[in-house]
């Protein structure tokens, strides 16, 4: 446990610290259950799977032609006679010297054939096929097993299913597959100021957008959310729906009053029923981000401005979620490019700018950022595009080199 985490204000630690610090935290889900492959875009499998059979399943045409010996075609312009009709489904007999078969994509390749020429290169004149050019051993031919063969494996435990995934697995004849069960998440949002939109706006009072943006980015996620509603600014209130949160959810997400006001109650709850192990990181936005247990359960404390929200769970709440969920730990993917903008002056935390790529001219893109940086300033992330990092201590001059960090990445 840190030991600033008792103290009134604790003192922030390093964003890699506190990343490896949810990283060592993060415990898969073990539950799994089987779904129809219909059902299954987006989950976590939760077995690897192994090829039942071979596909192709035997050799097959890749092309509309005929299938030969291609013995028999070593010159140009060889006539055969056309023995037999395969059409895709369907399997024709053994193809006897001198003789080609008129063949469909897909159709196996029958016994004694080992090519098939392009309907292109051939000229039908009544009963037989005038075949215009010399024919190759194996031309056109897929041959079994050539995609996927059969004891193989096929999709690694852990695979988040696209719908790639998915095909790959019905190809070889799955039609239901294990999967882990759903991440359940409860969340809650502190503050008396919030009310529902929708309704009038009292003086004092604010929409509560936060409540719209957690539950969307969980539900990229694939995430059940368990949606607890708002927490009066009390810590009897906060602490009493934690304590139920942590009979329902795997995991437990607030927003809002986490920070050290007399009105924010949410590290001193956590406390009282578990303890925290992280209360504060030096970036800006989104310094007061707790993390802790309630019993067995993992806790999240997400900053109340708008901004901070949507920044800290992208890049602390995400990766734990995702990691809960049996995925492998992705570093995020930053690119590199060009200040127009300058911050002559140095913030002891890294700052997470709004920003989004402008072509400057066919050879570059540069970062341009939006013109208000501060934390609730929601319009900023619905501009953006992506981050500029910019590390603690640094001062940026237009035309330095600085890391882009697309949303994309951080939404997909």
């Amino acid at each position: 446990m840190d030991k600033s985490c008792d103290m009134g204000k604790p003192a922030p630690i390093p964003e890699e610290e506190a990343l490896r610090l949810l990283r060592a935290a993060a415990r898969p889900i073990e539950a799994m259950e089987r779904l129809p492959l219909a059902q299954s875009y987006g989950r976590i499998l939760a077995e690897t799977l192994m090829a039942p059979v071979d596909v192709p399943p035997a050799d097959n045409s890749a092309m509309d032609g005929y299938a030969v010996h291609a013995s028999d075609c070593t010159e140009a312009n060889t006539r055969l006679w056309v023995a037999q009709r395969i059409p895709a489904g369907k399997t024709g007999a053994k193809l006897g010297p001198r003789t080609a078969a008129r063949i469909f994509t897909g159709a196996p390749i029958p016994e004694g054939a080992d090519a098939v020429v392009m309907q292109e290169y051939c000229r039908r004149e009544g009963d037989d096929v005038i075949i215009s050019t010399p024919v190759p051993p194996g031309s056109n031919v897929r041959r079994r097993g050539e995609d996927i063969a059969h004891g193989g494996k096929l999709l690694d435990q852990g695979t988040r299913l696209q719908p790639q995934h998915v095909g790959l697995a019905a190809s070889v004849g799955f039609n239901n597959i294990p999967v882990y069960r759903r991440l359940r998440v409860a969340v809650f949002f502190s503050g008396d100021e919030l009310t529902p939109p929708g309704q009038p706006l009292a003086p004092g009072k604010i929409y509560n957008s936060n409540r719209y943006a957690l539950t969307g980015l969980l539900q990229r996620l694939g995430c059940e959310i368990i949606d607890l509603g708002d927490a009066p600014d009390t810590i009897f209130a906060t602490r009493e729906i934690l304590a139920y949160a942590k009979t329902v959810a795997d995991v437990i997400i607030s927003s809002g009053g986490v920070s050290v006001g007399e009105e924010d109650h949410v590290p001193a709850a956590v406390k009282a029923l578990g303890h925290l192990e992280l209360w504060n990181i030096a970036i800006k936005p989104g310094k007061p981000l707790a993390f802790g247990h309630i019993g067995e359960i993992p806790f999240i404390g997400l900053p109340g401005n708008p901004v901070s929200l949507f920044i800290t769970f992208c890049l602390y709440a995400r990766p734990f979620l995702l990691m809960s969920q049996g995925l492998p730990y992705q570093t995020p993917r930053f690119m590199w490019a060009q200040a127009d903008f300058e911050r002559p002056r140095a913030h002891k935390r890294r700052e997470y700018l709004r920003a989004r790529l402008v072509s400057a001219d066919e050879q570059r893109d540069t970062v341009q950022l939006y013109p208000h940086q501060g934390s609730g300033i929601l319009s900023s992330l619905a501009w953006a595009e992506g981050l500029a990092c910019i590390p603690e201590d640094s001062c940026i001059a237009r035309g330095d080199m600085v890391r882009y960090l697309p949303l994309e990445t951080l939404l997909d």
